[in-house]
């Protein structure tokens, strides 16, 4: 079997076999053929699609390239009896779902890792977020994310080299070959990485809008299907829920403010309503996926009491305490985590009610602030950002503050507070609330 062959075989439409798809995973993982031989097969893929048994068989191979948490075996850190699950998002503005989410299932009985990636673009990385906390490691080997697991129930942590490390070079060619929309190659990068946690459960954020990945509702229903029904086939439970992100989620669009949003809402502040309510319903689905609540509506009851009893922001303590971090960003998140020196209000043009804050623009503002990365290797700004004083749907005052902007490089601020200006309209008629949850799909 040549790699040439596959790609001419894909090139001409015909489906792969299972044998051949493992063949292609092994060799992108041991580097046994050429970068421009995957690249080539890679376009091919993006031209004709795969099918639903090569998407399936693509996902496990990837997996199973490398090394994998293997939880619950005899000799894994956990019980055979405890459920494993974890979120994925397919990344958006403000979108620090992730930070308070882990430790909430955590303080329900459920093992989370929560493997994570950094931010590119005009969308936020979880990592980059939870190293704002102070001496927050999130580099660890498959050991280290056991040992964590086993003494706090959860651990968030970046992709090793030997987690899916096929996924790890094919990711990186996708971004170099225009082949990151291919909906097949899509799912398979979600799932395999996901796979190699040895999940029980998984539930998916799936963004629609122009600050998501995928702008209309159709596309996004597409891959959220095919990431539910790929994952059935493979063994994991699983649902999506489709989620607008027309305007940024929450408050805080940053690293550090969006690690403080997390950490209020443990602490019992669901001001910001629209963060509160995908938190809610993603948590109460994974409750139900992981066999603590019969359905969602009493799996969110039972997270919301979590965090009225204080368990929540406890938990959310011992986690950042197992990984190095100041356990006391906790208890006093404004003075224990980044602000920038400097610091604007951008305020209303006029009097009317705000009828647009684009998702899209307000990232790239974030990026040009120093909240965010153009490409992979540059620094990062943690306590750069912008806090929220307005949303869309609410009344403004001419004058009156509708954002605060932080950045460290004066050049920098302007440049943020200009883009950010660009992205909001007011209007004399209020605009339609627009849910942020928009359906589910399980």
């Amino acid at each position: 079997m040549r790699m040439l062959d596959l790609i001419a075989k894909k090139r001409d439409g015909v489906e792969h076999s299972p044998e051949e798809i493992a063949s292609i995973a092994r060799w992108a993982a041991s580097g046994e053929v050429p970068d421009y031989q995957l690249s080539a097969w890679l376009m091919a893929v993006r031209l004709n699609g795969m099918t639903r048994a090569e998407t399936t068989a693509f996902t496990r191979a990837m997996a199973s390239s490398g090394r994998h948490l293997d939880l619950h075996s005899r000799s894994g850190p956990l019980s055979g009896k405890v459920c494993a699950v974890d979120k994925h998002s397919t990344g958006g503005v403000g979108d620090g779902i992730s930070i308070a989410l882990a430790p909430l299932l955590a303080a329900a009985g459920l093992v989370v890792p929560m493997m994570s990636g950094r931010g590119l673009g005009h969308t936020g990385g979880t990592l980059d977020k939870l190293e704002a906390i102070r001496g927050f490691r999130v580099r660890m080997d498959i050991p280290k994310v056991g040992r964590i697991l086993k003494k706090t129930g959860v651990c968030m942590f970046g992709q090793s080299g030997d987690l899916a490390p096929s996924d790890r070079k094919l990711y990186a060619l996708r971004d170099a070959t225009a082949t990151v929309e291919s909906r097949p190659l899509i799912v398979a990068s979600i799932l395999s990485k996901k796979l190699s946690e040895d999940l029980d459960a998984l539930v998916l954020d799936v963004k629609c809008g122009c600050g998501a990945f995928f702008r209309s509702a159709a596309q996004a229903r597409a891959l959220a299907s095919d990431l539910v029904r790929t994952a059935d086939g493979l063994g994991l439970r699983c649902a999506a829920l489709l989620t607008a992100m027309e305007e940024p989620l929450g408050r805080a669009v940053g690293n550090g403010v969006e690690v403080r949003q997390a950490v209020e809402i443990l602490r019992g502040d669901f001001s910001a309503g629209d963060y509160a309510e995908v938190l809610f319903a993603l948590g109460g689905k994974l409750m139900v996926l992981g066999r603590k609540a019969k359905h969602a509506r009493e799996g969110a009851l039972r997270l919301e009491a979590l965090v009225r009893s204080g368990a929540a922001l406890s938990k959310f303590k011992d986690m950042v305490r197992a990984h190095g971090g100041d356990p006391r960003t906790a208890d006093d998140p404004e003075r224990f985590l980044p602000v920038a020196r400097l610091h604007r209000e951008i305020r209303a043009s006029k009097t009317g009610f705000l009828k647009r804050m684009d998702a899209l623009l307000v990232g790239r503002a974030a990026v040009l602030l120093g909240a965010g990365r153009s490409r992979q290797e540059d620094a990062v700004d943690a306590g750069a950002g912008f806090l929220l004083k307005r949303k869309v749907g609410d009344a403004v005052r001419r004058g009156e503050i509708v954002a605060e902007a932080y950045a460290s490089d004066a050049d920098r601020l302007a440049q943020g507070v200009k883009l950010f200006s660009e992205s909001l309209d007011v209007g004399t008629v209020r605009p339609r609330r627009r849910p942020v949850i928009i359906s589910e799909i399980s």
